[in-house]
């Protein structure tokens, strides 16, 4: 069987992870990249293949099997579209698109041409959190209870040189939270409605700095998370899962989920249960869940390969990601309204 020929169109930081995780398929190779930059120009040239400025070049320069969009928020609706209008099976960065509307309009698109739409939420691909959905999910933690999240971490300041970062859209909410709604709906089911508040008392920009959000799911378990990029704190998923070597990992959970018979701490897998009588009096067991590390972007990509000739079907498709996104949106909503956002079912 011959490698899939897969374009990636924008090659900043997110793009060059989808290359280099492109170089360990031994089923796929990367067929050419579109990206306005210099650098992009030159980055094609160490990996032998086409440079183009503008993505439409791309598409017309050759049909790859797949494409991975890898750009601003705002562009992955109309490059999508682009995609599914000519047949090629597409992954999406997230968020699927900037409004519920327009993701929607992508997903009924590509469901209309049978075309395969996949959604960049890597962490799904994660053997942590494959893990912990099946302790949840075979009831190993009896009924859930609560979910606690803390996504706390401190952006330094030259971050902020960049302008549009210290203004209205260009902070944690919208930027980093979604990563954690898309956790709690891939691990604990639907969301029925949300609360929240925000500060920018820290940094003192327009935009906020930290964020607290409580949730209902759809099974009756509550869920809160705590988001902050002004903490120093070591409680954030890419400090202690090593998914993101630049960061300096720390051993420590940062994932707590509470049920009627027991509990899962994450990314740690520690698994506590009572042996014996049940009640605070009691003691715990705490068990270690084995676990084989792998990188989620080298895996996603894999699926991607598999979803293309047709084996398995998206992870994460259009709809499912709209979802996601619909209640990440909700959350800036409920902090402007101080009033809770409710869904339909």
């Amino acid at each position: 069987m011959s490698p899939l020929r897969i374009a990636v169109i924008g090659a900043g930081v997110i793009g060059k992870t989808h290359i280099d995780a492109l170089a360990q398929l031994p089923d796929a190779r990367l067929a050419a990249i579109a990206d306005p930059s210099a650098e992009a120009g030159a980055l094609a040239a160490r990996h032998g293949v086409p440079h183009h400025a503008d993505y439409r070049a791309l598409l017309e320069a050759g049909r790859p099997d797949g494409v991975i969009v890898a750009t601003p928020n705002a562009t992955h609706v109309p490059i999508g579209l682009a995609c599914v209008e000519r047949g090629i099976p597409v992954l999406i960065e997230k968020p699927i698109a900037d409004t519920v509307e327009d993701a929607q309009r992508l997903t009924a698109a590509a469901e209309r041409a049978g075309v395969p739409l996949l959604v960049g939420h890597h962490r799904r691909h994660n053997p942590i959190l494959q893990t912990a959905r099946e302790v949840i999910g075979r009831g190993d933690l009896g009924a859930l209870v609560s979910a606690t999240i803390l996504y706390t971490f401190l952006k330094p300041d030259g971050y902020f040189d960049v302008a549009w970062r210290k203004q209205e859209g260009g902070g944690p909410i919208l930027i980093n939270l979604i990563h954690e709604i898309d956790t709690l709906r891939f691990l604990c089911g639907g969301i029925e409605s949300l609360q929240a508040m925000r500060s920018s008392k820290t940094r003192g920009f327009p935009v906020e700095d930290t964020a607290a959000v409580v949730l209902r799911m759809r099974s009756g378990a509550l869920a809160t998370i705590s988001l902050s990029d002004a903490a120093a704190t070591p409680w954030s998923w890419d400090m202690t899962t090593g998914e993101s070597p630049q960061f300096a990992r720390q051993s420590v959970p940062t994932h707590f989920f509470s049920g009627t018979d027991g509990s899962l701490a994450v990314p740690t897998l520690e698994l506590w249960r009572y042996e014996g009588g049940r009640g605070w009096l009691d003691p715990f067991t705490r068990t270690a869940l084995p676990l084989r590390p792998a990188n989620p972007y080298v895996r996603q990509l894999d699926h991607f390969a598999r979803v293309i000739r047709g084996e398995e079907e998206p992870l994460v498709g259009g709809a499912d990601a709209t979802e996601t996104l619909r209640a990440t949106l909700a959350v800036r909503e409920a902090t402007d309204s101080g009033g809770p956002i409710r869904f339909d079912a």
